[in-house]
C-alpha cells in the first residue's frame, strides 16, 4: 500500500512538472517568436529607410513629467540626409554637416560649433532616429494601435546598458508603410519624451547647400567653439 501510495504521489508530482515544463515552454515559444516578429519589422524599417535619398519630417515633440509638473510641446522639422541633417525645435537650428555641429540660438545670438562625439552611443540623433534601433536594445513585440486608420503597431525596446538613464523605448511603426509613426522615451526619473511624425516626405528637391553652415548668415553672433 505504501509503495502504490508513493507512487500515486510521485505520478502526480511528474504531472505538474511536466505541466509546468509545457507552459514554460510554449511561453518561451511564444516569446520569442514575438521577438523574431519584432525583429522583422524592425529590420523591414531599416531597409525602406536606406532605399531613401533624403527625409524630411514636420513633426510634433513633447515632453512630460508629473512628479516635476513639466509638460512642454513643440512642433519641429527635419531635413536628413545620410548622416547630414538640418533640425528646427524650439527657435533654435541645429546643423549636422557630416563633422561639425552647428547649434543657432538667435535668442542669445549664439552660435555654438562642436564635433561629432562618436562615443557618445546612446544619444538619438536625427540622423540615427530612423535607425537607432538596430543595436544597443533588447526589444519585443507590444500592443497595436488604431490611428486613423492606419495600423500602428508598438515595439518596445530595453537598452542594453543597465546604465542608460532611459528605462525603455516604444516605436510605433505603421505596418503598411513601414514608417516610423512615433517614438515614446520612457525616462528612470519619470520623463516621458514623445516624438510624433505629422508628415513624411521623400527624396525632395534639396539645395546643394542645403547642410552647410554660413557664417555671413549671422554676422552679428558669436561663435562659440566649443572643441
Amino acid at each position: 500500500m505504501t509503495t502504490n501510495r508513493l507512487s500515486l504521489v510521485t505520478i502526480s508530482n511528474l504531472k505538474s512538472g511536466l505541466l509546468l515544463f509545457v507552459i514554460a515552454l510554449l511561453f518561451s515559444t511564444s516569446t520569442y517568436a514575438q521577438d523574431k516578429k519584432a525583429k522583422a519589422l524592425l529590420d523591414a524599417v531599416t531597409v525602406k529607410i536606406k532605399s531613401y535619398d533624403n527625409i524630411v519630417i514636420d513633426f510634433k515633440y513633447s515632453l512630460n513629467n508629473l512628479k516635476e509638473n513639466i509638460n512642454q510641446e513643440s512642433k519641429g522639422n527635419v531635413t536628413m540626409k545620410g548622416n547630414k541633417y538640418v533640425l528646427n525645435l524650439m527657435g533654435v537650428t541645429k546643423i549636422f554637416d557630416g563633422k561639425f555641429n552647428y547649434t543657432i540660438n538667435p535668442e542669445d545670438e549664439e552660435v555654438a560649433i562642436s564635433k561629432l562625439n562618436e562615443k557618445d552611443e546612446n544619444a538619438i540623433t536625427p540622423s540615427k532616429l530612423l535607425t537607432f534601433f538596430n543595436s544597443g536594445y533588447k526589444y519585443t513585440w507590444d500592443i497595436p494601435q488604431n490611428v486613423k486608420g492606419r495600423k500602428i503597431q508598438y515595439i518596445k525596446l530595453v537598452p542594453n546598458n543597465t546604465k542608460d538613464q532611459r528605462k525603455e523605448i516604444l516605436l510605433g511603426i505603421d505596418t503598411q508603410t513601414k514608417n516610423i509613426y512615433n517614438l515614446i522615451e520612457v525616462g528612470r526619473n519619470g520623463t516621458k519624451t514623445t516624438l510624433t511624425v505629422n508628415s513624411f516626405k521623400i527624396n525632395q528637391p534639396l539645395s546643394k547647400n542645403q547642410f552647410t553652415f554660413d557664417a555671413s548668415k549671422y554676422p552679428k553672433y558669436y561663435i562659440n567653439k566649443l572643441d
